[in-house]
């Protein structure tokens, strides 16, 4: 460890690896509404913050969570599509409220993918983030309405049925739903939030 009078030990969070300090000091000073995506193994939670000296103030936020509660998903709500649902969600909560720009504000980038399509949902109800293209990767549309999922359970059913239960017992057992109708679920969840949200 280091040691003299000029060490300075690093901040807590700093060491966590939770927050990275010179990125967040430039987000704050842009005195812009932040968008805070964050995702744990299970569950992504979008909320539109506005900085004051006082604290941050919470203007809208949305939780995967209540996908199941409040707009009739049934599957993981862990996953790409979900992630994309709740970004979507939390846009028009946005834009119910006025706010219609922001900026991306990332923290520590984990989750890549799930992160990425909760920043979609976001642009594509209606709030102006700016961002490059080449941010997204290719193809990133059709993991979002969840036929990457519907594929795979496809190859899996026809090669190895067995695999198949296997890897897919927790939708068929315990939720009862068809992974092969991944892309169904995701459109009928959206026209939901878009009437509901």
């Amino acid at each position: 460890m280091a040691k003299g009078p000029r060490y300075r030990r690093p901040l807590r969070r700093r060491v966590e690896g939770k927050t990275n300090y010179h990125r967040r000091l430039k987000l704050l000073k842009s005195k812009s509404i932040r968008a805070v995506i964050r995702a744990s193994n299970n569950h992504i939670i979008i909320q539109l913050i506005e900085s004051k000296s006082g604290g941050d103030k919470i203007l809208v936020s949305a939780f995967s969570r209540e996908l199941i509660k409040n707009f009739g998903w049934k599957a993981n709500t862990g996953n790409i599509p979900a992630a994309y649902l709740t970004g979507y969600l939390a846009g028009l909560r946005a834009k119910k409220q006025n706010i219609t720009q922001a900026i991306l504000d990332l923290g520590i980038f984990y989750h890549h993918n799930r992160v990425l399509a909760a920043f979609k949902g976001l642009i594509e109800a209606g709030i102006d983030i700016p961002y490059r293209e080449e941010f997204f990767p290719e193809n990133f549309e059709d993991r979002i309405n969840g036929s990457h999922i519907e594929n795979y359970a496809k190859y899996l059913k026809s090669e190895d049925p067995e695999k198949y239960q296997q890897i897919f017992s927790g939708y068929l057992k315990k939720k009862k739903i068809d992974p092969l109708k991944m892309g169904q679920l995701f459109s009928t969840t959206l026209k939901t939030i878009e009437n509901n949200a």
